[in-house]
């Protein structure tokens, strides 16, 4: 994940939009993967004005899950292919310019892979 980083940050000073857009994307995938369920993070509250509600000190912060290297690629697999499929019905669509400009962020993907 550092080299993403340092990729996202490289292409932030090069200004470079369409590279900074997709490893921002990459990225947050991973970290909504990264995620747990509310109902782990903490204990609802039996009682109170919100019924079910998560209480006590530290109750919105939740440990992340740790991803090994074969779920970040996953993630990232599954980010390219949405965007293979998405250029696809493009292209089916006449829409050949902006299928090939989906192409073009899924292969930006595959470096990572």
């Amino acid at each position: 994940m550092a080299w993403m980083r340092a990729d996202l940050t490289a292409a932030m000073r090069a200004r470079d939009r369409t590279t900074t857009a997709v490893l921002r994307a990459a990225l947050g995938a991973v970290a909504n993967a990264e995620s747990v369920p509310v109902r782990e993070a903490g204990r609802p509250a039996a009682d109170g004005p919100v019924a079910g509600a998560v209480t006590g000190v530290g109750a919105t912060e939740a440990p992340r899950r740790v991803l090994s290297a074969a779920d970040v690629v996953a993630v990232l697999r599954a980010e390219r292919d949405e965007r293979l499929a998405a250029a696809d019905q493009l292209a089916a669509a006449g829409s050949s310019g902006a299928a090939d400009e989906l192409r073009g962020t899924a292969a930006l993907l595959e470096r990572y892979l």
